[in-house]
């Protein structure tokens, strides 16, 4: 995967940055306490100094760190090595940076069940580290999340439209809204990279177009997309696929599975991190693009709050510069925030152009 800003990492590239991103990754994130045992995994297509950094940074906080490192597997939401999973089970905080990520899978939920705090930061480099969480001021990050999951939550029809085509349309009828970026201050309960709040419509009324012109990954094929992928959805299923080389590799994805789960919406997801400016290829960050819409397929985790659901995999696609309409008035437009509480929260976090 390219860096985001094109620079040849080295040992010594954003060296002291890191570092204290990855303290604040430990203390201020995850809440590690002393004595705690840390479980770090990271796979071969990983990135191994974040992992090393990650590591110290438990020591120096006088937790227990485990790292553990290993093969990287055909694709993600595969079970991992028995030993990769034994580790996760007795482990109280884990932090995930491996590719081909783990979410969703048995021993993930078997980490959750045994009370373990857990991140995923899939692919996580040295400079998304730094840009996402040490340059970002989190308490305020966190206020600006807890605008938009309030605002959210308090809406039933939620219609989404994009340059790209999306016209979706979706009702909420109470359904809860997730700050999935939050802090890790709570046993068996699973965490993202901060900057995103989740939650899934009724799954029954989702209904139109689609359009993902970010990123989109899995499959391995993908990431940034060059061209849109545009998916018909009715009743909260994908019933067509159409666009470019791109969709067409997507489709045969979805299909490979024989899974019909694996067409289904499974969340809808705002990102609102200011160290996000452009998709990258990274997943974790791409979903956080500030003011994009990002949208989960297949496998839909009890977290969320919907049905809940088992699929063969899960996959998540970017909708870049939205309009988003609660109840009829409008949340962002264009992809820039227009709620007034959701703008004031911007200007104290000191986003561009607010």
């Amino acid at each position: 995967m390219e860096l985001a800003l094109g620079v040849e990492p080295t040992d010594q590239y954003l060296a002291f940055e890191a570092a204290g991103a990855a303290r604040k990754l430990v203390e201020e994130v995850m809440l590690v306490r002393p004595g705690e045992n840390v479980l770090i995994t990271v796979d071969t297509m990983g990135d191994r100094r974040v992992a090393e950094l990650v590591a110290q940074a438990a020591y120096a906080a006088r937790a227990v760190p485990t790292l553990v490192v290993y093969p990287t597997s055909p694709a993600p939401v595969m079970e991992p090595p028995p030993p990769v999973a034994g580790a996760a089970a007795r482990a109280q905080v884990w932090i995930e940076l491996a590719v081909a990520y783990l979410l969703h899978t048995a021993a993930h939920r078997a980490a959750l069940a045994g009370g373990c705090r857990y991140i995923c930061l899939t692919g996580m480099d040295v400079d998304m580290l730094v840009r996402c969480i040490g340059r970002v001021d989190y308490p305020k990050m966190l206020a600006l999340g807890e605008a938009l999951q309030r605002i959210v939550a308090r809406a039933d029809e939620v219609r989404v439209t994009s340059p790209a085509g999306t016209d979706l349309v979706a009702h909420n009828r109470g359904r809860r809204v997730r700050h999935a970026g939050k802090l890790a201050d709570t046993p068996g309960e699973p965490i993202m990279l901060g900057g995103q709040i989740s939650w899934c419509p009724v799954e029954s009324t989702i209904e139109g177009m689609l359009v993902f012109d970010g990123a989109l990954w899995p499959p391995t094929e993908l990431g940034r997309l060059a061209s849109p992928v545009e998916l018909e959805v009715h009743q909260g299923v994908i019933v067509a696929v159409r666009g470019g080389a791109e969709a067409q590799v997507f489709k045969r994805w979805l299909d490979s599975f024989a899974d019909p789960n694996m067409y289904r919406i499974a969340h809808y997801s705002l990102g609102f991190n200011p160290g996000v400016t452009r998709p990258t290829g990274r997943i974790v960050e791409d979903e956080r693009v500030f003011g994009c819409i990002e949208m989960g397929i297949g496998t839909q985790g009890a977290q969320i709050g919907g049905l809940t659901w088992q699929a063969a995999s899960h996959t998540d696609g970017v909708v870049l510069c939205p309009s988003i309409y609660l109840d009829g008035e409008p949340l962002e437009v264009d992809g820039r925030y227009v709620h007034p509480e959701v703008v004031e929260a911007c200007r104290s976090l000191g986003v561009p152009g607010y």
